[in-house]
């Protein structure tokens, strides 16, 4: 991150607050061609800042070695190569043709098993007696690289894990996206505030069941070809149709522009738990706590483990800051380094936003009715630490 940028992401801060202007003007999405000559600076402060989406073309990819290797020279999957590097192990798969709630329900399959269905799918004209499946979530490895591999079907309408930035890379085939911004899913609730499996159902259109549907903005649409990248903003809610035999690779990662936004959605997400079971609060001497636990059920994180995932991040840039990077680690491929690589202002920057979230923690009256001595550092110790790290950065 560059001085402008910092200026720029702390000015916005400050007349924003967490949120950030949710519509873009006539429904845009940016087209970044020129890999060259698009920085880092520029994707901060043109698009993580303001949350907006873009693509950036196959430029971007164009070294891969996933694209070069994972793929044929006509663009469709090469069976042989994923068989030989990845054949032996377990990966998740989606039952594509099953609803459960607003998901699919998932079973695990040997990587080489699903690939002989895929053959056999794609032999039989796009269909199985097996239905639709498809493999997603698969974490590769270490680096949070999360392969999809589907054939033709969809992503339900979702918005992103802990309302998360994302990445969506095609290594071969094609999608179709329909995005909505942050806010816009409340006009696609149901009477009973459930949203939709499907955003292009018949059903939503009906206002018996859909109510506010008709105030609803009509989605971005963005067409991916191979080789192209997909942002996603935080809290943005989408569907994904893959429009032929798809790879892709996805990523997705919290920084300070949006670790306010996955607070606020934390919080929301307790309310919820605590109006289902707000007439156990009484008769029940450790509601706050089975609240706490059912929000870990349905979220994957509770209020202590959210105040760790803060105090990683927070030492994570103390230590760049404190420290520095030295020769050993900056040629290791490791997360000091990928840190490292972003700068001092962007460390000053995530530290900044992260005091904002954990003084707001902190003051929260549900999180000051759990057990807090098991948290070391404490978070008073944890927000003075921060605050020196800030002070002697800017100095």
């Amino acid at each position: 991150m560059d001085r402008a940028t910092f200026a720029c992401s702390t000015a916005f801060f400050r007349d924003f607050g967490n949120s950030a202007p949710a519509a873009l003007p006539g429904g845009h999405v940016d087209f970044i061609d020129k890999a060259d000559s698009f920085s880092y600076s520029d994707f901060f402060r043109d698009y993580l800042i303001p949350n907006h989406p873009c693509v950036f073309s196959a430029k971007f990819t164009e070294d891969w070695s996933s694209r070069k290797t994972w793929v044929r020279r006509d663009g469709k999957p090469n069976f042989e190569h994923l068989l030989r590097e990845f054949g032996e192990a377990v990966v998740p798969v989606a039952k594509c043709d099953v609803r459960e709630y607003n998901s699919n329900p998932k079973e695990q399959l040997p990587f080489k098993e699903f690939v002989e269905y895929w053959r056999e799918y794609i032999g039989n004209g796009y269909s199985s007696s097996r239905g639709c499946l498809y493999l997603k979530d698969w974490h590769l490895s270490r680096s949070g690289l999360i392969p999809k591999i589907p054939a033709l079907g969809m992503t339900p309408f979702h918005a992103d894990v802990f309302r998360s930035y994302s990445w969506s890379a095609n290594i071969c085939g094609r999608k179709k996206w329909l995005l909505y911004p942050a806010g816009q899913e409340e006009f696609l609730k149901d009477r009973h505030g459930n949203l939709p499996f499907d955003v292009t159902a018949p059903e939503l259109r009906d206002k018996r069941i859909y109510p506010r549907f008709g105030r609803s903005q009509p989605p971005l649409e963005i067409l991916q070809e191979a080789g192209e990248i997909v942002f996603i903003p935080s809290g943005w809610h989408h569907q994904v149709h893959n429009l032929e035999d798809t790879i892709s690779i996805n990523h997705n990662w919290v920084n300070g522009c949006n670790v306010a936004v996955m607070w606020c959605f934390l919080q929301d997400e307790l309310a919820a738990v605590q109006r289902e079971i707000s007439q156990w609060k009484d008769p029940m001497d450790d509601w706050h706590l089975q609240c706490q636990l059912i929000m870990k059920s349905c979220t994957g994180i509770d209020y202590k483990e959210f105040y760790n995932f803060l105090r990683v991040i927070a030492e994570n840039r103390i230590s760049i800051l404190e420290k520095g990077l030295d020769e050993e680690s900056s040629s290791q491929n490791n997360s000091k380094a990928a840190i490292s690589t972003l700068g001092m202002l962007h460390a000053v920057f995530d530290l900044k936003r992260t005091v904002k979230v954990l003084s707001s923690l902190s003051a929260n009256e549900d999180f000051r009715k759990l057990d807090l001595t098991s948290l070391s550092p404490s978070p008073e110790v944890l927000l003075q630490h921060l605050e020196s790290a800030i002070d002697t950065a800017l100095l």
